[in-house]
């Protein structure tokens, strides 16, 4: 058995997605296999940096209602929760540096 590209791996699991009624009617036998180097290219590797410098992704446990009352806030102030939070924090650093 061949071994298969990336390109035809990921197609398939396109089709997987994509629901049986329609699995028939696609045909994506005219997509070409992209090379290693594309795939490269491709790859989005974490998020854009905002500011000079970029955010670093962690793993953090909060209490429930913590992340409630964040999340109720950032809505009300159209902005994300994550974004709120790391304002409270660095605000908080800034007041006990000072």
């Amino acid at each position: 058995m061949a071994k298969r590209s990336a390109s035809s791996a990921r197609a398939e699991r396109v089709v997987r997605s994509v629901p049986r009624t329609l699995q028939s009617k696609i045909d994506f036998s005219d997509i070409p296999n992209s090379s290693p180097e594309q795939l490269r290219a491709m790859r989005r590797v974490g998020r854009p940096p905002l500011g000079e410098r970029s955010r670093q992704l962690i793993a953090i446990r909060v209490d429930p209602d913590v992340l409630d009352q964040f999340r109720k806030e950032a809505r009300r102030r159209r902005v994300g929760y994550q974004t709120l939070m790391n304002e409270a924090l660095a605000e908080h650093i800034r007041k006990d540096v000072a």
